[in-house]
């Protein structure tokens, strides 16, 4: 059985981000090439959805259907005054969204989280949204512990993001929570989209595309990920960048958004995931092969960031037949 995901899309939706979470989850395959999600859209009343641009959307689903849903996603609606004012949504949303099981899943995109905010199920939690209204949420809901710096906040239960195209990395990173990295990787190759950004990059990047006069760090990155299993400091990075660490940190921050020795991380615990998903390698060989030097190092990471030791990961993610590596 998919799981069953069921979008709500409700006035003034932005139509890109309405047709995100279809676009990635139906993406997701089982190795006979069988789809792991089925996806719903629903609107109230089943009736056409007037969206943010000059045209109407019409939908099959009224919200009936979020009784039925493993996981529910808010399609982005920007917030009216009322919202914003009086931190109330209208009877008939709030209907809607009592009708959600106690146990669905619950996302947001964007600027959606003040919907779920309003309804009470961000209170106490933390949670993100559109950088530019983040002020607006922690003001109007000051319940919720706002996090603008991040792309995505996972709390279990009930998720949000960002703007734009941090929906497609919430997706993925459900798929990849769901399924394991290997499905949620083979799902952006499809989309064509990049595989993995962790959460907790910063939502705006100060340069995202380098001036061409500006040398980029992009080949050091390549260079590093080469060499996951070397002890590689900031000043190798710098050095293989020819220049100066304080200017390679500024640089590589502006293009990437996070810290040199943080991206570092990311990819070593995202090889290392990969590597207990596809292969039987043991642990304490994944501990040299990404880096980490030795085991207890890989558990602490995997505490941290993923929840699970690396053992209970691999029973829970590694694929039916897995692929030795050589």
């Amino acid at each position: 059985m998919p799981h069953r995901v069921v979008v709500l899309a409700l006035d003034r939706v932005i139509p890109l981000d309405l047709g995100i979470p279809a676009r990635v989850f139906n993406e997701a395959r089982a190795p006979d090439g069988t789809r792991l999600y089925s996806v719903t859209t629903c609107s109230l009343g089943g009736r056409p959805v007037r969206t943010h641009e000059d045209y109407r959307i019409l939908v099959d689903h009224d919200e009936s259907a979020l009784e039925g849903a493993d996981t529910v996603v808010l399609a982005t609606q920007e917030p009216g005054a009322t919202l914003l004012s009086t931190g109330a949504i209208p009877p008939d949303v709030a209907a809607a969204l009592a009708r959600i099981g106690p146990h669905t899943r619950i996302v947001s995109l964007c600027t959606s989280a003040f919907l779920l905010a309003a309804a009470g199920l961000l209170d106490g939690g933390r949670a993100t949204t559109h950088w530019a209204l983040c002020e607006a949420l922690a003001r109007t809901f000051p319940r919720v512990e706002v996090d603008p710096d991040v792309l995505f906040v996972d709390n279990g239960r009930v998720l949000t993001s960002a703007g734009g195209a941090a929906g497609i990395d919430l997706c993925l990173h459900l798929v990849r929570r769901d399924h394991g990295a290997a499905v949620a990787s083979a799902a952006a190759r499809r989309c064509v989209v990049a595989p993995w950004r962790e959460g907790g990059q910063a939502q705006f990047i100060e340069h995202p595309v380098p001036q061409e006069t500006d040398r980029s760090t992009s080949p050091t990155r390549q260079w590093a990920l080469d060499r996951l299993a070397e002890p590689l400091t900031l000043e190798d990075l710098a050095r293989h960048a020819h220049m100066s660490v304080r200017t390679f940190t500024r640089k590589f921050r502006a293009e990437v958004g996070s810290s040199p020795l943080k991206w570092l991380a990311q990819r070593r615990l995202a090889h290392a995931r990969l590597l207990l998903e596809s292969t039987d390698l043991p642990v304490a060989r994944i501990a040299t092969v990404c880096g980490f030097g030795d085991p207890v190092a890989l558990r602490k990471h995997f505490h941290a960031h993923v929840g699970l030791p690396p053992l209970a990961y691999r029973r829970a993610h590694s694929a039916p037949e897995p692929a030795v590596a050589r």
